[in-house]
């Protein structure tokens, strides 16, 4: 089995910054593309942030020049800094993953739990 948990949520001021952190563990061959979802109430899963194995990223277009995505490879870990924070950012962060369990079959997406991120105004 594949698990990711999430850390790094919590209660900022408008302005301030977090960090996220996703690692991948369990039975794992190799990750290809890591990522960053969120779902704000009544709204949409939207896309915030992607990376591939090779170091490439993807910014929704509301979080370019304020967040950063980056991956360790050796940890399966994914990581989020988000700077510059806004009332609208607050939302249930996921992490996602596509992850190959065996050489010969996937990759598979799996996803964390989540992790709460509180904006105050």
């Amino acid at each position: 089995q594949v698990q990711l948990v999430e850390s790094g949520g919590g209660l900022v001021q408008a302005g301030g910054s977090l960090r996220l952190s996703c690692a991948a563990s369990g039975s794992i061959f190799s990750i290809n593309a890591m990522g960053w979802y969120r779902q704000a109430p009544g709204l949409l899963r939207e896309l915030v942030a992607v990376t591939t194995r090779g170091g490439s990223a993807n910014y929704a277009d509301s979080v370019k020049g304020r967040f950063t995505i980056s991956r360790d490879n050796a940890k399966n870990t994914v990581y989020l800094q988000m700077n510059s924070l806004k009332p609208e950012d607050a939302a249930v962060y996921y992490c996602n993953a596509l992850i190959k369990q065996t050489s010969w079959i996937g990759p598979y997406e799996f996803w964390g739990q989540g992790t709460q991120v509180t904006v105050s105004s």
